[in-house]
């Protein structure tokens, strides 16, 4: 049973803005926040390399309503579309014989890594790089396009999301990811990577939470701080390590907690953050939750092979339905926007991935991430959720409170 969730959750109008809070006058933003929305995951990165602007046209291309660059900083500061700060396994840096010496060893969340950090690159020589498919054993058809596309700036995505939405008649929004704030801190000190996202949305979106944008972190320190400094929606991302057989979540470093509760000896976990009482904390710097899908389905892997392919996978579990995440997060107003969807993997009880998102889509979450936009938007327009028509409401504050 889906609860009826806050009306300003599902369709919002698109209105133009004044750009009360800046210093100067821009582009006025708008958006039409709809749900349920498909996110296009890195781009369509099913199809193409990873965060690279040919990605993230296939996705628009597709259908896809927002598309997702996750962010590192540069040795001179510039913000740049890749998964990681290690930058080897999607960037032709390994060919590059000028660079070899800058392949180093560093911790990021607790982990070691032997690698080629973009904060020891400067944009100039990152625009010396071609990228890479990441996963060329599960998607060896991508490899065709390795060495073809540069590694784009956030600047660069931002004009394709516009240049793309006047194209097709329709908001294209983005949905950056902050990667790693406690690392880059170390590197650029407390919050620089924060103002200087936040100097280039507003400069193109204007500061409201009207704007085509969610700002996403699997940290909290940074969002709590982004909470006083802007209206653009916030996402808490919460990650997990695995599935029990029994479908509970397992928890394990480094995905067990936000990075900066290790730090500062938080002991709440990512799983804290979904209980009412966590809830209510992230409701009051954010506007919505990016929980890993097992959290909101459980499935149970009860030694059934139901897809009769003779093997027992994760596509073989019994689904039992809704964990209760989705209707107590609507209840207290927060967004749900649930990730990652393949159609070449991660199917938590479910062979067919256009079935698989329909289901969470009939759950009623309000958008999901995928790496394949095309069967996402099939999935979305087939799900008993999804309306063509916008309503047209006020687009008021739905989300976190505070005094912004």
């Amino acid at each position: 049973m889906i609860l009826n969730r806050p009306t300003t959750t599902a369709i919002l109008a698109t209105t133009l803005l004044n750009m009360l809070a800046m210093p100067h006058t821009v582009e006025a933003a708008t958006f039409a926040k709809h749900a349920p929305i498909v996110i296009g995951h890195r781009g369509a990165s099913g199809y193409r390399p990873e965060h690279t602007l040919a990605s993230y046209t296939l996705a628009i291309e597709m259908g896809a309503d927002f598309i997702e660059p996750d962010l590192v900083l540069t040795k001179d500061r510039y913000m740049i579309a890749r998964h990681e700060p290690m930058i080897g396994g999607t960037t032709d840096v390994a060919d590059h014989p000028e660079f070899s010496n800058r392949k180093t060893t560093r911790l990021v969340d607790g982990v070691s890594y032997n690698d080629w950090f973009a904060a020891d690159f400067t944009l100039a020589e990152i625009k010396t790089l071609r990228a890479k498919e990441r996963l060329p054993n599960l998607r060896p058809g991508n490899t065709a396009y390795d060495g073809q596309f540069e590694i784009p700036t956030l600047s660069e995505v931002i004009a394709l999301a516009k240049s793309k939405s006047k194209e097709t008649g329709r908001t294209i929004g983005i949905y950056p990811e902050i990667k790693h704030s406690t690392f880059h801190a170390a590197f650029f000190g407390n919050h620089r990577f924060e103002n200087k996202l936040l100097k280039s949305l507003h400069s193109a979106y204007g500061n409201s939470e009207c704007a085509p944008v969610f700002i996403q972190s699997f940290e909290v320190s940074n969002l709590r701080y982004l909470n006083k400094k802007t209206h653009i929606n916030l996402v808490q991302l919460v990650d997990a390590d695995d599935v029990n057989a029994d479908g509970s979540i397992a928890l394990a470093a480094p995905s067990r907690q936000p990075y900066d509760f290790v730090v500062s000896g938080n002991p709440r976990t990512f799983a804290d953050l979904l209980t009412n009482k966590g809830l209510d904390f992230v409701k009051s710097y954010a506007d919505g939750i990016g929980p890993w899908k097992p959290y909101l389905v459980k499935t149970v892997d009860d030694g059934i092979d139901r897809n009769g392919d003779g093997k027992l996978t994760i596509n073989d579990r019994r689904v039992d339905g809704s964990t209760g995440v989705i209707e107590r997060a609507h209840k207290k107003g927060l967004l749900v926007h649930t990730w990652t969807f393949r159609n070449d993997a991660s199917g938590y009880g479910f062979s067919d991935p256009r079935q698989e998102m329909t289901y969470y889509y009939d759950l009623g979450i309000d958008g999901l991430f995928t790496d394949f936009a095309d069967t996402g938007v099939a999935a979305r327009n087939n799900s008993s959720n999804y309306t063509s028509e916008r309503q047209e409401q006020d687009c008021g504050h739905h989300g976190h409170t505070n005094n912004r």
